[in-house]
């Protein structure tokens, strides 16, 4: 039943796709905030939106153990020169060939990118409009279980200082209510151990919970599933 539900109001948001978003935006107080996301998710959102993107993180994807280690050190991080390297030392099970940088010992793999040179002009360019933007009370940080973000992950991620800060996995994790740790439905027949991509989660996303509000008052409010 939830499936089905699911299924149609994903068909309604995409066929009124331009009615959502123009209505989002018109709602959208605050427009200064900057989205920190493992993957596309937060890039979806500068796009939904109408606005530029006023992170780094976009057109990219970050392992569970990075991604923590960055969050964990975040001005360390974006103060180190981007290297990158030939090969991961991850197992990642894609088709694309593309850039994989280094900050540091935090692997950043610029799926989205066609070359070196681009994801170094785009991601010093980003950079510098994120640190001049640097209020953490108006950045908003997303995880997911997708990559090795383990529960153990998830739980470290909560524990961050940041103000504003929401997870998204498959299953619930104890110790973290609805507003904190969003349940992803899946059909009970799928074999998927993660949530889908970056792109796919943002498109769910607003089954969960509003993320206008989210920005404009830092607060989560769920919307129709919220168990």
């Amino acid at each position: 039943m939830r499936g089905a539900e699911i299924l149609i109001k994903r068909k309604v948001r995409q066929y009124f796709e331009n009615y959502f978003s123009k209505r989002d935006v018109k709602q959208l107080g605050n427009r200064d905030f900057v989205i920190v996301s493992k993957n596309c998710w937060g890039g979806q959102l500068y796009k939904w939106l109408d606005l530029p993107y006023s992170t780094p993180f976009v057109g990219l994807f970050l392992c569970g153990p990075c991604y923590i280690k960055l969050l964990k050190n975040f001005e360390h991080y974006l103060n180190q020169e981007l290297q990158f390297i030939e090969k991961s030392k991850y197992e990642i099970n894609v088709k694309e060939v593309y850039p994989i940088g280094m900050l540091d010992d935090v692997e950043i793999h610029f799926q989205h990118y066609e070359n070196k040179e681009e994801a170094i002009e785009k991601w010093e360019r980003r950079v510098k409009r994120l640190k001049n933007n640097m209020n953490f009370d108006n950045f908003f940080f997303t995880i997911c279980d997708r990559r090795g973000a383990t529960e153990k992950i998830i739980r470290e991620f909560h524990q961050l200082p940041y103000k504003n800060k929401v997870s998204f996995g498959l299953n619930k994790i104890d110790g973290l209510d609805a507003n904190q740790h969003v349940v992803i439905y899946d059909n009970p027949k799928s074999k998927r151990t993660e949530v889908q991509n970056g792109k796919k989660l943002f498109k769910l996303t607003f089954l969960y919970f509003d993320i206008g509000n989210w920005l404009n008052t830092g607060m989560v409010t769920r919307t129709r599933f919220k168990d």
